[in-house]
């Protein structure tokens, strides 16, 4: 590990860490009170995402649609208006739109080629976007002279390693750089998780075989065929199979770094806290 004790730890003049788990849990929470302070560069891995890597898929998605208006084909054609997306910190819904639901499409959902496209285009995303925290961490520093860097990721990161495989090619280049920190839900928080998501069901990333099947034990159980599937239904059948699929895998990652718990995260009031909590883990 980048740091390996709690002394080490406190006596470092330039702090990286990268914060992984579900989402929902606290990641964003703690790195805006450590962007907050002043002394913190936030770098986002769904925001590097959405504006680098699937910006132009995302307004020609919005463009498509546009097209389908004839009022605004016309205004389109002759470059009278401007289509883009606003993606902020707060505000990624951008990404999770394009990436959509499978099902229905009169529900608005995706034909299953089409999404499964879409998310091979994520996945390709999220593991650029990763592999860009290196040159992050160092432009922070070199341009804007912060001294500490924390990589808030997005919750599907555990699903494009293997951490079992000592020379996993991501993670192995993110430890160079970064504490990897684990941010570990209780029973409790998986349960409102999902309670949250029942209300809200929101498009997310799955892993290829992970997806294909869950859509498989859909067909099997509720007996529709792939366009008579309620897209929100599915994703809310398949949230809980995702947490329980991920848990493992967020577990084994966690031997690459610390674990932390929710519970402390909710915590958190200002960096001292923060750094009083990564050094007790150490």
């Amino acid at each position: 590990m980048l740091y390996t004790s709690a002394t080490s730890w406190r006596a470092a003049a330039r702090k990286s860490v990268l914060v992984f788990g579900m989402s929902g849990l606290g990641k964003t929470h703690m790195s805006q009170i450590l962007r907050s302070s002043g002394d913190w560069f936030h770098y986002s891995i769904d925001y590097r995402i959405g504006t680098r890597y699937m910006g132009e898929y995302i307004a020609d998605n919005a463009k498509a649609e546009a097209m389908k208006v004839p009022f605004l084909r016309d205004l389109l054609l002759s470059d009278s208006i401007y289509i883009g997306s606003n993606i902020t910190f707060e505000n990624l819904s951008p990404v999770a739109s394009y990436l959509g639901k499978p099902g229905n499409p009169a529900l608005g959902g995706l034909d299953m080629d089409e999404y499964t496209r879409r998310q091979d285009q994520f996945r390709k995303a999220e593991i650029a976007a990763l592999n860009d925290t290196a040159y992050f961490l160092q432009r922070a520093q070199r341009l804007y002279g912060y001294p500490h860097f924390i990589c808030d990721t997005g919750g599907s990161i555990c699903e494009w390693v293997d951490p079992s495989d000592p020379n996993d090619p991501l993670l192995t280049e993110l430890s160079k750089h970064c504490l990897l920190v684990w941010i570990k839900g209780s029973d409790a928080h998986t349960q409102e998780l999902i309670r949250r998501f029942d209300r809200a069901p929101k498009p997310m990333a799955y892993q290829p075989a992970f997806l294909a099947r869950s859509w498989a034990d859909y067909l099997a159980q509720t007996g529709a065929t792939p366009d008579q599937v309620d897209p929100d239904q599915f994703i809310r059948f398949a949230y809980a199979k995702a947490l329980a699929h991920r848990q493992p895998r967020y577990a084994d990652m966690a031997r690459w770094g610390v674990t932390i718990t929710a519970d402390q995260v909710s915590a958190l009031t200002c960096t001292q806290d923060f750094d009083a909590l990564i050094a007790h883990c150490l």
